[in-house]
């Protein structure tokens, strides 16, 4: 994650407190939407770093209708913000219209908002199109001070742009989540490990990998994380990576001392990442000759 200057940083715990009594004053009140768009022009402006007057545009169109809000830097929009009234909660058609404007417009960096309730969301620009949520908070639970809240804050902030914070948040969102870590224990090199554990236990046990991955599939993870579109993608993403890996092994093997590890009878020490890589090719041999 980017990191965050000290005068945003700043400005998260001078200003959020500020608006947080702010809305639960608007909550109480139960204002309208237009009311709603009126705070939220003032907390792009004192929260998010926005000039109010010339980087947050009001009723932007878009092909017919309009979006409620665009922060618009150098003359480019960097997010369409679709805005509720502070007493409607966050729904399924509302996410849908904001993407819809976001897609329509080709942007794919799309906020959806009631003040209160905050959700960012990236598109993805492919048949068919679809989205992410990158991140939500309450803004009124946000505790200004703490690092994991203002890095949430800071991916809308106008200079976390320049540190490109919102694509390593949504980087690091892609790859670090649920469906990728149940994915990841179902990798190969990972089962490799959790069988040669297992050895441990039981001196002479014979381990299957074809069967601890059969267990962890169906008794260990939920389903859900390895099945459906998101464990696909979750799937893709590390076989991916695990091709590289084996690529990089094969055009470039260890040396040490000027030879080789091929050649030496002791390969030399490799840390637990390249260990499971290689373990995983010589597990595949030995159940093959075992066969």
């Amino acid at each position: 994650m980017a990191s965050i200057p000290k005068k945003v940083s700043d400005r998260f715990i001078k200003a959020v407190p500020k608006y947080q009594k702010i809305l639960r004053t608007a909550k109480d009140h139960d204002v309208k939407e237009s009311d709603t768009v009126s705070i939220l022009n003032d907390i792009f402006r004192d929260v998010f770093g926005y000039d109010k007057f010339i980087e947050v545009t009001g009723e932007y169109a878009i092909r017919g209708t309009y979006c409620d809000l665009a922060l618009k830097v150098d003359d480019k929009v960097q997010f369409l913000v679709e805005a509720k009234a502070i007493g409607i909660g966050l729904k399924d058609p509302h996410i849908r219209q904001a993407v819809d404007y976001g897609t329509r417009e080709g942007l794919p960096w799309i906020v959806l908002t009631n003040g209160i309730e905050w959700k960012v969301y990236r598109i993805r620009f492919k048949q068919p199109i679809s989205f992410d949520l990158v991140c939500d908070f309450d803004f009124l639970g946000l505790k200004p001070r703490q690092n994991k809240d203002q890095e949430c804050l800071f991916i809308l902030a106008r200079e976390g742009l320049g540190k490109n914070a919102r694509e390593d948040f949504y980087e690091r969102v892609q790859s670090v989540n649920r469906y990728v870590i149940g994915n990841l224990i179902l990798a190969k090199p990972i089962l490799a490990v959790i069988r040669r554990e297992l050895k441990r236990l039981a001196q002479g046990m014979k381990v299957d990998i074809a069967d601890i991955e059969q267990i962890v599939r169906s008794e260990v993870l939920k389903r859900e994380l390895v099945e459906g579109d998101e464990a696909a993608a979750a799937q893709a993403r590390i076989n991916k990576i695990y091709k590289k890996i084996a690529k990089c092994h094969k055009d470039n093997p260890v040396v040490t001392d000027g030879k080789q590890a091929e050649k030496r009878d002791e390969p030399p020490k490799r840390d637990d990442a390249e260990s499971a890589v290689q373990e995983t090719f010589h597990a595949d041999g030995e159940d093959k000759n075992r066969q």
